[in-house]
């Protein structure tokens, strides 16, 4: 196939790297699946490219990066220095005044940046705007000269009050970057001018912590692009699930948190849409975590701000996702109370599963459904080996678990398997029940390489209506990423009673804000269809702690919006009443921040492309039998190849439906359906 004019979606997981190609000339794709590198995943994204076919043929990439997420949960971003007020250095550790445990007055936490390297400076602008303090700028660059003294290699400055009045903080920036030696200086109101200052303090700082790590690694993606003879556009997916340029990522790195999972997402909402399936919840089982969304009308869930690990709070609009260990690679173990326990340890792609032969000799989740039969030991997926050493598997789950338990060997498989079910089922209650969503008027989407294996069962674990498995699970973050729309958000804390407010100020500050991220989306040298501005803001009843997102029906419109108070007053007292039920008649409402979003809408990408060949057939699709383990007992099971299955074709449990990327696995008691765009829809049997 011909790559020239082909837009690649490129994930980049911690085990395998998914490349999608999709030739817009042609209405045909390409997929590809390889070994990644961790440690210099630049490698693993260009062979993959590679496999694909001439790189510099290709129009445009479009890449879902976990290299910021890992820096933050492996703690590996770079030595930053902290400039602030006088009085607050220790934001960052003060936090909320949580604690890692919840019970008993241990446990401890170490910011990103030591205490030695937060330093103060004389300042002081007031809740209202006002300056107090002007700052001394020679104070500020004696400061900066300590800090790269001590070593630091990015600085973030954070003054209180900045998103009231951002001058004190412009000119500490001035004078920090009249010194400092590179690009990597940061600050609060650039970030995030939002209230709150923990929250600033942190997202700050992080971006700071991430900005020559993320830097380095796009830089190093770049030049090995040009060095292929590529031309086209190079663009990164951002955890709104939206897409931005590289300049963008490396100046706002903390955007690019959870890339890779909300890439999955956007795909999944767009499969789910033309399938015609409402409500969702996706399932992104990898190599070591299963992150789950919740997808309600036809919408994915985006959240203010998010926590990284404990203390690592980062407050940027980001597609809501949960993410336990349990993924392909956990590690399956009998604790000192002589319970079995899957995961979060996890072995990773290095040395990964016992039966990839490299090193490991612990039982994890995969091992587990290669003894069980659920994956075919002759056929791994990825390329990445000829074969899987069943014996290795078994005999590792008998050593650490089946011996230490009690039990047989199959029965200990078949337990590992049942216990990471019961948690992946209880991360979907997490974002189902426990939030108000009946999971019977769900459908499970499970991806990733190993999601289509759990799926039946997650069905019955947690009571959903039925599971629609994409028709390439192992790449959907890749499709994602070829999907998503251009997104730039801003955001900016105003802290106006809407009894006394003024509409035409308000008016004036949605259209600047509109235009700077309008411009933003169009100078990322991407053609989209046309670009929406989307307008929201956070309000509550005056005396309340705690806002609740309220969407605006105005959109930018020449110059300007046409709000006005009693717009506002409908679309809150409409948002609250679907919060809570109730309103709170009589209290005084407040607005305290404006959210703006400029989306560039990409043309559509038509999923017929992704159908079944109309010269499918059942005959070409049979590849045999083989025995598979299912509760407590041998079953002999039909193979399936799942790409050669044809629309409409009906397949009973228990079947295993293989394909390059993923194993479907339908259980006893359900059956399989391929359905007219090649999504495979498991039910139980009627």
């Amino acid at each position: 196939m011909s790559a020239r004019g082909g837009i690649v979606g490129v994930d980049v997981g911690g085990t395998f790297t998914d490349l999608f190609l999709f030739d817009e000339a042609e209405r045909r794709f390409t997929t590809a699946k390889v070994p990644s590198n961790r440690g210099d995943e630049a490698v693993g994204f260009l062979d993959g490219l590679r496999k694909l076919g001439d790189v510099k043929g290709f129009s445009s990439i479009v890449h879902g990066t976990t290299v910021g997420t890992n820096a933050l949960l492996e703690r590996k971003g770079a030595k930053i220095g902290v400039i602030t007020t006088r009085g607050f250095r220790d934001v960052l550790e003060m936090r909320r005044r949580d604690r890692p445990r919840t019970w008993g007055l241990w446990g401890d936490f170490k910011p990103v940046a030591e205490r030695d390297l937060r330093l103060e400076v004389e300042e002081r602008v007031l809740a209202d705007g006002s300056i107090r303090t002007p700052v001394d700028p020679e104070a500020v660059k004696a400061a900066a000269r300590t800090l790269l003294a001590k070593g630091a290699q990015a600085v973030a400055v954070f003054f209180i009050n900045a998103y009231a009045n951002s001058a004190n903080e412009k000119a500490a920036v001035e004078a920090v970057r009249a010194v400092w030696p590179n690009e990597d200086v940061v600050a609060s109101f650039e970030i995030l001018p939002e209230i709150r200052e923990f929250e600033r303090a942190s997202t700050t700082a992080l971006n700071a912590y991430l900005q020559p790590v993320v830097g380095s690694y796009l830089g190093k993606l770049q030049n090995a692009l040009d060095g292929e003879g590529f031309k086209g556009s190079f663009h990164i997916v951002q955890s709104n699930g939206g897409v931005m340029s590289t300049a963008t990522a490396r100046r706002l790195p903390v955007r690019t948190a959870l890339s890779g999972p909300a890439a999955g997402v956007i795909a999944a909402a767009a499969i789910a849409d033309a399938a015609g399936f409402a409500n969702v919840i996706t399932g992104d089982l990898g190599g070591t975590s299963f992150d789950v969304s919740l997808i309600a009308d036809g919408r994915s869930v985006l959240a203010a701000q998010t926590t990284i690990d404990f203390g690592m709070v980062i407050r940027t609009p980001m597609i809501e996702i949960s993410t336990i260990g349990a993924g392909g690679g956990s590690i399956a173990h009998v604790d000192k109370g002589g319970l079995l326990q899957v995961g979060p340890e996890s072995a990773g792609s290095r040395p990964g599963p016992v039966c990839y032969g490299q090193g490991n000799d612990r039982p994890t989740l995969t091992d587990a459904n290669v003894v069980l039969g659920r994956i075919n030991a002759e056929r791994p997926i990825g390329g990445k080996l000829e074969r899987l050493d069943v014996e290795a598997a078994k005999a590792a789950i008998a050593r650490h678990v089946a011996e230490p338990l009690g039990i047989e060997v199959m029965a200990a498989a078949e337990a590992v398997v049942r216990i990471a079910n019961a948690r992946m089922a209880g991360a979907i209650r997490l974002v189902s029940i426990e939030r108000g969503h009946d999971p019977q008027k769900f459908s499970v989407m499970p991806f990733g390489g190993g999601g289509a294996l759990h799926a039946g069962a997650l069905v019955g674990e947690v009571g959903l209506a039925s599971a629609l498995v994409p028709r390439f699970p192992g790449i959907t973050s890749a499709l994602g990423c070829v999907i998503a729309d251009l997104r730039h958000d801003q955001v900016r804390t105003v802290n106006w009673m809407l009894d006394a407010l003024d509409a035409a100020a308000l008016d004036r500050l949605m259209v600047a804000q509109g235009r700077e991220a309008e411009a933003v989306v169009a100078g990322a040298g991407v053609a989209v269809d046309r670009i929406d501005v989307l307008y929201e803001l956070d309000m509550h009843y005056m005396g309340q702690t705690h806002t609740i997102s309220v969407p605006l029906p105005v959109t930018l419109a020449g110059e300007s919006t046409g709000i006005s108070a009693d717009i506002v007053r409908q679309a809150f007292e409409a948002a609250y009443k679907t919060s809570f039920s109730r309103l709170l008649p009589g209290i005084p409402m407040r607005i305290v921040t404006l959210r703006t979003a400029a989306v560039g809408r990409r043309p559509p990408f038509d999923l017929t492309a992704l159908a079944p060949s109309a010269d499918a057939t059942l005959d070409a699709a049979r590849r045999g039998t083989r025995p598979v383990w299912f509760a407590g007992g041998w079953h002999d099971t039909a193979i399936w190849s799942r790409l050669d299955l044809p629309v409409g074709a009906v397949v009973v449990g228990p079947a295993v439906l293989e394909q390059p990327d993923a194993t479907t696995v339908v259980d006893p008691g359900l059956t399989a359906r391929v359905d007219a765009l090649g999504n495979v829809v498991i039910e139980r049997a009627k």
